[in-house]
């Protein structure tokens, strides 16, 4: 498309034309018309109509090429390489945008800074989650499922266990930061938590560092390991601690209350617990200072 102007004794009129086929005769045909100078500096508020019409046709232009028709050939004599991959799973560029969104990235270049190892762990992070909430598998699994991304990894899969040391060292400050970073893009209610432990159990014949027996709801005779978790008002998590599968979970309420205390800065709260947590020693902590606690309780030991 192109811009034409018409002279009249007393004014320029512009237009947009454009070459075209009409029964395989090449022709002009107008695409649209601007008006005379006069009424396009009244109309779009310019001094300059020319100026004006030069750019909306460049405009123009710059549209059509970017929603022309792709064409791709096929050619059947060709032979598709066996093993090459076509199949691309694009669907996690969605939560990348959230992941760099609450500063993943910046959390974990501050990591390599402070150990100085050369794998990337940010690139190793996002993608064990990007696993986690697409396909939950094992680490062996989603290492498979991240070559399938459009993005290919620049980690081994022995990068993913050297780095899970790494991860696990540096919990609270990941913890910490991202509850900062997430005040940013949301608004996270706080005046009132929840908190509750859970038990992930391993089928293995012998109990090992964090994995030990205990007490398991579902009776399994097998080691376990204990996860507690505080979440928000909205039920969105703040910190959570993994602890020996073999430890008293009333215990482990407040070393990580303490924590959102000190490293999140959160000094106004009332905790919500069961009554499997609601340990005398618990209590008394909420009920110094700006916390409080809301427990479940039975009937038979109310006082009234």
């Amino acid at each position: 498309m192109r811009l034409r102007a018409t002279k009249s004794a007393h004014s320029v009129s512009y237009s947009v034309i454009k070459s075209a086929y009409i029964n395989k005769k090449r022709t002009t045909v107008t695409v649209e018309k601007l008006g005379n100078e006069k009424e396009i500096c009244k109309k779009h508020g310019v001094s300059d109509a020319l100026a004006w019409a030069r750019e909306y046709v460049a405009n123009l232009n710059k549209n059509a090429e970017m929603n022309k028709p792709i064409e791709i050939s096929f050619d059947p004599s060709i032979h598709l390489t066996q093993n090459d991959q076509r199949l691309f799973n694009g669907g996690y560029l969605f939560l990348q945008d959230i992941y760099c969104q609450l500063g993943f990235d910046k959390i974990c270049k501050a990591i390599v800074r402070k150990h100085g190892f050369k794998y990337n762990l940010n690139s190793i992070l996002s993608r064990l989650l990007y696993a986690r909430i697409l396909y939950p598998s094992s680490k062996l699994s989603s290492f498979a499922l991240s070559s399938r991304f459009i993005e290919k990894p620049d980690f081994s899969l022995e990068d993913i266990y050297r780095s899970l040391s790494i991860i696990n060292e540096e919990s609270d400050y990941i913890q910490s930061t991202l509850y900062r970073n997430s005040l940013k893009i949301s608004k996270r209610i706080t005046g009132v938590i929840y908190y509750d432990c859970t038990n992930y159990f391993f089928e293995l014949k012998q109990a090992d560092g964090l994995k030990q027996y205990w007490a398991y709801k579902e009776n399994r005779p097998l080691p376990i390991v204990q996860m507690g978790l505080f979440m928000d008002s909205d039920g969105i998590p703040l910190a959570f601690s993994v602890n020996p599968g073999n430890t008293n979970e009333q215990t482990t309420m407040v070393p990580l209350e303490k924590k959102l205390v000190e490293d999140f800065s959160l000094t106004r709260l009332v905790v919500c617990t069961d009554a499997g947590l609601s340990a005398l020693f618990n209590r008394r902590y909420n009920s110094k200072g700006n916390r409080g606690f809301i427990t479940t309780q039975s009937r038979m030991s109310c006082v009234f």
